[in-house]
């Protein structure tokens, strides 16, 4: 079992580095940043994790990629996750970029966190087509996973259309990161073993895990896939060994615990030696 650290908002308070630092030597396996880049002032979107008003402080993440870069140059073996990339809000051509140079300058420690968001405002500001959303992420992946794979990538769809073009530097890892789906919706089982390498649930129980592990090796078995090969991580979970254990028991293949916001490097860094102790 894998133990990640997400990052607690506002998330640019502490300094990535530190985090990332702090993360490797105390033997975490990844950390993962967020993303919004707007969050509307008036919104009739209901907040997920309490179907309310979205709370003030969701506004403050910092940039994944820079973040993660950051968090990169100062560590070796710590993967470096986006948790998640909200696709529909990205242009593709330039993600692909993004993606592959941190890759490679990581070398090859980048798991590429994917969702397609809840805040319809927000989507619709940044460009996306919310009702079609997930018919947007599809087919930039499509565009994504051939400009990671071929020296001259043209892709002909309905949102995204170009000629012949070149797009370097290609990943480290190969054929590119792995694509780990976010999210709860009906269909997001199928779609991961179609599209993608695994799966980033959040607020699940290891019962609901339990299921959908048995679901997805059905799926993948039937779609001709190895079913080890697609992974679950299990996102912003509590700090407490036997949730974890219950999630490992329940074909969970990473769990990643959440801290608590603290004013201070100092009371960061000693919150992540109790949570490790605590887990690891």
């Amino acid at each position: 079992m894998h133990i990640g650290l997400s990052v607690p908002l506002p998330a640019y308070t502490i300094d990535p580095a530190f985090m990332a630092r702090q993360a490797e030597e105390l033997g975490f396996d990844s950390i993962w940043y967020a993303e919004h880049p707007v969050v509307p002032v008036t919104s009739d979107s209901p907040f997920p994790a309490t179907g309310g008003a979205i709370p003030e402080v969701y506004s403050h993440f910092d940039d994944p990629y820079i973040a993660l870069a950051r968090a990169s140059a100062v560590t070796t073996t710590l993967k470096l996750g986006t948790g998640i990339t909200l696709v529909p809000e990205r242009n593709p051509l330039v993600l692909a970029k993004q993606v592959a140079a941190l890759d490679l300058h990581s070398g090859g420690r980048f798991l590429f966190g994917i969702g397609t968001g809840w805040l319809r405002e927000e989507t619709e500001i940044m460009g996306g087509d919310f009702a079609r959303r997930w018919t947007q992420t599809r087919e930039a992946l499509e565009v994504l996973k051939a400009l990671w794979t071929e020296d001259e990538a043209q892709y002909h769809g309905s949102y995204f259309d170009f000629p012949p073009v070149r797009c370097f530097p290609k990943p480290a890892q190969r054929p590119y990161p792995p694509v780990i789906v976010g999210g709860s919706a009906p269909n997001v089982l199928q779609r991961i073993v179609a599209h993608a390498d695994g799966w980033l649930p959040n607020r699940a129980t290891p019962a609901e895990i339990a299921d959908a592990r048995a679901e997805l090796d059905r799926l993948a078995t039937a779609a001709g896939r190895e079913p080890s090969s697609i992974t679950i991580s299990v996102y912003g979970q509590e700090p407490k060994r036997q949730l974890i254990d219950d999630f490992a028991a329940a074909g969970a293949d990473r769990v990643v615990v959440r801290p608590q916001h603290v004013d201070t490097e100092a009371e960061m860094g000693s919150q992540l030696e109790s949570m490790a102790a605590a887990v690891l």
